[in-house]
């Protein structure tokens, strides 16, 4: 399974591409992060439309997994972090990807084994799981940790499902 994992952000967007076999290991295959600082607010929104869309297109994903807003101290922050993360969605919801949403919490505890991992933690704990040789920047290491959770949610769903079969 091919999962695409992003953390969306109006300045930067990570976004990190594994995959999960049926054992449950995983293959890092690609990672970035699209920098649309230095744009007008409206043409960074429709460069992460547009450069996610590529990437879709490139690595041909077959799920998709972003992060949750968390609740923001500034409200116009939060409104901008919205719409880059809408503009994400609608990008991966155009490529017909099925989308799951993941708190920050999850995806932490999902990825480092506890919910309030630093980012340097993330970022090592990432490396080391996806064996690469250095530490992803911190917004990738966000979208690969975000793609980790969903391979791990999606094998204790497939554990699962013969039990409510029944």
């Amino acid at each position: 399974m091919r999962i695409i994992g992003i953390d969306p952000g109006s300045l930067r967007t990570g976004y990190g591409i594994i995959e999960s076999d049926a054992a449950g290991e995983l293959r890092h295959v690609a990672h970035g992060c699209l920098n649309v600082s230095g744009q007008p607010f409206l043409e960074r929104i429709g460069a992460i439309y547009r450069e996610l869309k590529q990437i879709i297109g490139t690595y041909h994903p077959e799920e998709a997994a972003i992060e949750q807003v968390f609740m923001a101290r500034n409200a116009d922050s939060a409104l901008k972090l919205g719409q880059a993360r809408g503009a994400a969605l609608v990008a991966l919801l155009e490529a017909g990807l099925p989308v799951e949403e993941y708190t920050a919490l999850q995806i932490k505890k999902a990825a480092v084994g506890g919910g309030h991992a630093a980012k340097e933690q993330v970022q090592s704990m990432v490396r080391w799981l996806l064996k690469l040789s250095e530490n992803p920047q911190a917004d990738a290491a966000d979208a690969l940790a975000c793609a980790i959770c969903h391979a791990h949610h999606g094998r204790t769903r497939q554990r699962w499902q013969p039990a409510v079969s029944r």
